[in-house]
């Protein structure tokens, strides 16, 4: 795809975009300021630019008069890039160079990490636990009467150098059917064992050959969400992937409500009933969409924390969130699909990801596994940041792992104007260092309707670098804005005005809001200190980190480690794993190995209650300002803020 390279007047700031890509946006990446509060959807108007050289497509509206247009005005949120530009900001040739460039912080987020089919069989890792073996039998005769199953048996062994076989009773209900159906040309879908010596089982027999048609089924089940992939297990690919809601949401949006409903009478059976429905519609809609046989699926790969996995095999959770919080198992035999009601071929095993413990669970196994940090001798931190946060530190030799409750800010709750990843939600923010005005982007380009979690960091790290807000998350009254005002005794500042928004209100930022944000950054980075400690190391030993989480990908590194949300460390090693526990259970999909390896891991892998740890509320009540107590832990920061200091 073509890139071309915009060039922004009067800053000299160059950037490299893809052809189309949003004017607006390419000035977001490249640190430049330009007015706008609507969203990007062209109503507020005050995102003008000149296009002195090259060629935009749109950016004309009616907010700009004849004789604009002729000058080469256009407004950059309307405006997609089809060449080589060069762009003049109006507004901004008249801010003072040395604050303007205090502003300007690289935008960086994480490098998007996934381990690619080739890598696997580089590696030696590619080992399907299903396989398929196709078979011409000789027919029966009266000399040759040997018994159906017996004769599969012989010939895998002959032909194919299969031992220690054992048949599924399915296959032997439907057998003498299938082989005569098939002229005694069939394929036998045979399930591998996890450890060498074991008997391999004869789970499924087909008419023909279709040992070219053999398929998987990954799942991440989230508390809120609910992921999975369709898997070619010839291929490696990922024919298909979707989505939803997690059914069980209706009946109580967090963990602990839907422990409490799973007690009520009936309660667990219709969370099960519910999560294994939501489960069973992404699998239609995958196969539909990849146009397969769905008796061509041979396994189902699931993982999630440990309530929602004991939620979906129907296990009471009730003890998870008592004192001294035990979960029922760690550890889940291979299930039969049929068993949990998925809608799958009584032929297919379902794979259940095993826990660590009851807030460590089996979708942070799956990233660690999938991540591959336990086979490296890099030292690596894995963070899954979402309401609970969840961290691992370790490598190939030992791993220990932690969960702190970070509260909902990061998925909006707690925020007054705080919603989901969504159409309309803020979610890149710049401020004119002299004038205060608000650049808001939003998902979507449209009006704003709501700040979203990425927003979120970005909105508070630009008001604190800013001197916006102090180190407490309060707004600096003296500055000369209207957009700091007092509502009801609560301070907080104006992202959009009701007539650029989508909700007909105001959109502030508040203090209240902030303090959220604060106590929530601050328990998952004490928890990563706390855990760092607890194994005798400090941030600057730790080679690479993995994060993982809905927003991973979105979330800027530098303004993260602004409000003190990540430790700060070089941004090139920091990799983004996106869904760790959907990518371990496709991992889980394509290689016995790390079958294998998964029950060895959990062995281990120390966990860490934090809650028993004395010196994380210590690390805790430190990180309660912005970024810390301690800036010496935030050196590039610290050096910047006095920069701009001696500038005032």
């Amino acid at each position: 795809m073509d890139k071309y390279n915009i060039l922004f007047l009067p800053h000299n700031i160059e950037v490299t975009v893809m052809k189309g890509e949003n004017l607006i946006r390419a000035a977001m990446d490249a640190g430049v300021h330009i007015n706008a509060s609507c969203g990007g959807e062209g109503v507020c108007g005050k995102c003008r630019v000149i296009i002195e050289d090259g060629n935009v497509e749109g950016g004309i509206t009616e907010k700009l008069d004849k004789k604009d247009i002729e000058k080469g005005y256009r407004q950059a949120c309307l405006s997609d890039v089809l060449s080589d530009l060069v762009v003049r900001i109006p507004i901004e040739s008249e801010v003072d160079a040395g604050v303007l460039n205090l502003q300007k912080t690289p935008r960086k987020t994480a490098r998007i990490w996934e381990m690619n089919f080739e890598e696997l069989k580089d590696k030696g890792l590619f080992m399907p636990p299903v396989e398929k073996k196709y078979l011409e039998l000789p027919e029966p005769t009266s000399q040759d009467n040997l018994p159906d199953v017996t004769r599969l048996i012989s010939f895998l062994k002959a032909k194919h150098d299969e031992h220690r076989l054992v048949v599924q009773l399915s296959v032997i209900r439907k057998i003498s059917d299938i082989l005569r159906q098939g002229d005694f040309k069939v394929t036998a879908t045979l399930a591998r064992p996890v450890q060498s010596g074991r008997k391999t089982h004869i789970i499924h027999v087909q008419p023909g050959d279709t040992t070219n048609r053999n398929y998987a089924i990954a799942v991440d089940i989230g508390t809120t969400t609910v992921y999975a992939q369709l898997v070619d297990l010839i291929s490696g690919d990922a024919l298909a992937q979707f989505g939803d809601y997690n059914g069980q949401i209706s009946y109580g949006e967090d963990i602990i409500s839907r422990i409490i409903y799973a007690g009520k009478p009936g309660g667990l059976d219709k969370l099960h009933e519910v999560v294994i429905a939501t489960i069973n519609k992404l699998i239609k809609k995958m196969v539909k969409k990849a146009r397969i046989d769905p008796d061509e699926i041979s396994t189902i790969t699931m993982a999630g924390n440990t309530t929602m996995t004991q939620l979906m095999l129907k296990v009471n959770p009730k003890y998870i969130r008592l004192s001294p919080y035990v979960a029922a198992s760690t550890l889940y035999p291979p299930i039969k699909a049929i068993d949990l009601d998925l809608t799958l071929g009584d032929h297919v095993t379902a794979l259940v990801y095993p826990a660590i413990s009851s807030y460590v669970g089996g979708d942070i196994v799956a990233g660690v596994m999938g991540s591959g940090m336990y086979r490296t001798e890099e030292l690596t931190l894995f963070m899954d940041i979402g309401t609970n946060a969840e961290i691992v530190i370790g490598n190939k030799d030992w791993l220990a792992c932690a969960s702190c409750s970070a509260g909902p800010a990061f998925e909006g709750g707690g925020v007054k104007f705080g919603m989901r990843a969504a159409k309309g939600a803020i979610e890149d923010f710049s401020m004119d260092p002299v004038s205060f005005e608000p650049m808001n982007i939003t998902i979507g380009n449209v009006r704003p309707k709501g700040i979203c979690g990425s927003g979120l960091i970005i909105i508070a790290a630009t008001m604190f670098e800013m001197g916006v807000i102090d180190n407490r998350g309060k707004f600096n009254r003296d500055l000369n804005t209207s957009r700091i005002r007092e509502t009801e005794g609560i301070y907080e500042y104006v992202l959009a005005w009701k007539h650029e928004t989508r909700i007909d209100r105001d959109i502030t930022l508040t203090e209240p809001d902030l303090d959220n944000l604060i106590r929530a950054k601050g328990a998952i980075y004490s928890g990563c200190m706390t855990l760092l400690e607890e194994v005798g190391l400090k941030i600057q030993d730790i080679d690479r980190i993995y994060l993982a989480g809905g927003f991973g990908s979105f979330v800027d590194l530098e303004k993260a480690m602004v409000i003190g949300l990540l430790p700060e460390i070089d941004p090139d090693r920091i990799r983004f794993v996106g869904n760790g526990s959907l990518m371990g259970a496709k991992m889980s999909c394509l290689t016995n190995r790390i079958r294998k390896d998964v029950v060895e891991v959990t062995k281990r892998m120390t966990n860490f209650e934090l809650s028993e740890t004395p010196s994380f509320m210590d690390n805790y009540v430190a990180a309660l300002f912005l970024p810390h107590t301690d800036m010496d832990q935030f050196p590039k920061l610290k050096a910047r803020l006095e920069r701009r200091r001696a500038l005032q």
